[in-house]
């Protein structure tokens, strides 16, 4: 017969996600210390924070608290067990004693508390990897932010550190890349002003030319729109071959491209570059501030992808994340080059000692001979 389902019955709306294997290392941990105490020497490097459960957090924070129960004396009573019950509920008032019990039931060998720390270890680095690109993705788009850019750089920094930090802390093995599928970077927006910005540059680019051969910093790839990319390229090969850049020599160079279709006419490109504003520098800099954080979102999404893959081990996210942060790096070099003071002559040069008089005739060739005394 065909089933029926039950008024009441759970339609898994509100059902409860499966813990993470992460979950069950820390109960067999806890269960391995409360029933051996003595084990605590062998995970030193375990701490609190470590614990993605509060709960489980404060027990752990309690049971290395405490000063460790004599093994005959803990074997025979719950005194000790007690204790640790008593400390750690006023920050976890759900504890109660017949979960600790359920814990050392649940441990299948205390003698393998070290290996349950390392699975909890490597567990608490996926989640600080995870928040740190969370953090750095919604800096990247946070639009209310005064210089966005350098705190995108700041944060990328200590996103390095963090790596460097991490990757002293785990053992490197082969087959250190993940194999995650990580999704394409999401297309960047062409808004208005991204459009007029670019549009600016260009016109402005074919005014002053001779601005144009300082800002090698700046690519086809930084830029929204395809069309103004292949204008961009037009404008600088004219002017890295040393020919006369104005809007009609740019249009012949832009036929040779391809970029004279249906869509823009001749008229319309020379247009698009005869109405210039602003130094090329300007709007270049800010067509790169928007690359720039349109890389560091990506970089952030495809972070967040490694780390949601729990077959990758901490030494494959350590390399995934300092390959995606490799990518951002490359992008801020030519940003610090674009954004760097230029340097200026001192405005007073240091004095040079003044030289000393010259004498009227060339010098003797011997010099005078003393006179003689008289007798």
């Amino acid at each position: 017969m065909p089933h029926t389902p039950d008024a009441f019955e759970d339609d898994g709306i509100d059902r409860v996600p499966a813990p993470k294997p992460v979950h069950y290392a820390e109960q067999a941990l806890l269960g391995a210390l409360l029933l051996e105490p003595a084990r605590l020497a062998d995970i030193k490097q375990l701490s609190a924070d470590h614990f993605e459960s509060h709960t489980h957090a404060a027990l752990f924070t309690a049971i290395r608290t405490l000063p460790a129960p004599d093994p005959a004396d803990h074997a025979k009573d719950t005194a000790w067990l007690n204790t640790v019950l008593d400390v750690a509920r006023p920050h976890a008032p759900g504890l109660n004693a017949s979960y600790l019990h359920a814990l050392i039931q649940f441990c299948p060998r205390a003698a393998h508390a070290a290996a349950y720390a390392r699975m909890i270890r490597a567990d608490h680095a996926r989640r600080l990897l995870r928040s740190h690109a969370e953090r750095l993705g919604l800096t990247a788009s946070d639009p209310g932010l005064p210089d966005p850019a350098a705190t995108v750089l700041v944060l990328a920094d200590d996103f390095s550190r963090l790596l460097d930090t991490l990757a002293g802390e785990f053992t490197p093995h082969p087959g250190s890349l993940p194999r995650t599928a990580v999704p394409a970077p999401a297309a960047r927006q062409a808004g208005e002003e991204e459009l007029d910005e670019e549009q600016l540059l260009l016109a402005s680019a074919t005014a002053s030319p001779q601005d144009v051969q300082q800002m090698r910093w700046l690519t086809t790839d930084d830029f929204v729109l395809p069309l103004h990319a292949g204008i961009w390229q037009s404008i600088t090969a004219l002017v890295h071959r040393g020919d006369m850049v104005d809007p009609v020599t740019v249009l012949g160079e832009a036929q040779h491209r391809g970029l004279i279709t249906e869509a823009l006419t001749p008229k319309d490109l020379m247009a698009l570059v005869s109405t210039p504003a602003g130094s090329p520098e300007h709007w270049g800099e800010q067509i790169l501030r928007r690359a720039l954080l349109a890389r560091a979102q990506t970089v952030a999404t495809r972070i967040t992808a490694y780390t949601d893959d729990l077959s990758n081990t901490p030494h494959q996210l350590i390399t995934g994340s300092r390959r995606a942060l490799a990518d951002l790096n490359t992008l801020r070099t030519r940003y610090r080059r674009a954004t760097a003071p230029a340097t200026t002559p001192a405005a007073h040069p240091p004095a040079r000692a003044a030289p000393l008089p010259r004498a009227a005739g060339p010098p003797p060739l011997t010099a005078p001979a003393a006179p003689r005394a008289h007798r």
